[in-house]
């Protein structure tokens, strides 16, 4: 078996140097902008923290998609213009749906400023399907034990969303969506399912193999719907598998938007600029402007 049997495209993320860590952006990619409904996947970390410091990514908009943040180290404290305040932590999911338009913050939480602290996450976007770009904005979350967890012995893999290996996680899908945090000891080993119609493989850290092929770290791979195949590490490694239904319709990107009509992603942009979106309790002295020229995530205007 060879790299070409199993994948489709190998994508090599954007690295972007924030200064106390670093993001590596895997989509959108020039030549491709979605992994089913996925049409953002961001790595940032691993990191340490500083005593005295934090991250602080300040209030900003997103419409006609839903955030998924999940994290490997660390904590984040999330707040959001519908009066949402959440703090979370390692294996737990937060599911913020934009819809027609919200604002949220992430930032450390104090007693996290306060000592030497680590960040780890992983952080995607999923487009909403045609019918549901416009709905009313609304926040979840799933705390560690609330997610189902696969035991394979020297493996074990986290539902995140969507039904994988027999077992359903309890977050909202929108669209058919597959999304699961993968686990490997020295020796362990997952059979990948290959009923989604698109699906991506993402080794975040340590050694994995597809089918004895050797894997990149911080490298998405997609993989060739139907093929099915089994992931094996030799001194452990952590894999994130995503996916799900094809979306007929083309989604635009343009900084923290997206949508499937180019003039609501400007229209979008003209409503942050004059500051019609609703703002965060607690959390509206401060906010990220709309960048001038083109933004640093990839788009597609």
């Amino acid at each position: 078996m060879t790299l070409d049997d199993l994948v489709i495209q190998t994508i090599a993320p954007a690295t972007h140097d924030l200064g106390d860590f670093k993001v590596h952006r895997a989509l959108p990619a020039r030549g491709r902008t979605m992994v089913g409904p996925f049409i953002f996947f961001d790595q940032a970390g691993p990191a340490r923290i500083a005593p005295g410091q934090g991250i602080d990514v300040r209030p900003h908009p997103h419409i006609n998609l839903a955030t998924v943040t999940y994290m490997y180290e660390g904590a984040f404290l999330h707040r959001d213009s519908l009066g949402t305040q959440q703090l979370i932590e390692p294996g737990a999911v937060n599911l913020m749906t934009a819809g027609k338009g919200i604002v949220h913050s992430e930032r450390s939480p104090d007693e996290d400023r306060a000592k030497l602290s680590k960040l780890s996450a992983i952080q995607t976007w999923l487009a909403l399907p045609d019918r549901q770009e416009e709905m009313d904005p609304a926040f979840e979350h799933v705390g560690e034990g609330g997610l189902p967890i696969i035991d394979y012995g020297h493996a074990r893999a986290r539902v995140i969303m969507g039904t994988l290996w027999g077992q359903t996680a309890p977050v909202t899908t929108y669209a058919d969506t597959i999304y699961a945090d993968i686990m490997l000891q020295p020796g362990g080993g997952v059979p990948i399912d290959a009923d989604a119609e698109e699906r991506a493989i993402y080794l975040s850290g340590g050694d994995a193999a597809l089918d004895g092929v050797a894997l990149t770290p911080q490298t998405l791979y997609v993989l060739r719907p139907g093929v099915r195949a089994s992931l094996y590490s030799v001194d452990g490694g952590r894999v994130m598998l995503c996916g799900g239904e094809a979306f007929k319709t083309p989604r635009h990107v343009w900084w923290n938007f997206v949508s499937s009509s180019q003039d609501r992603l400007m229209q979008a942009r003209e409503d942050w600029e004059a500051m019609r979106f609703s703002l965060i309790p607690g959390d509206d002295q401060e906010h990220i402007p709309v960048p001038q020229g083109r933004p640093k995530t990839v788009s597609y205007p």
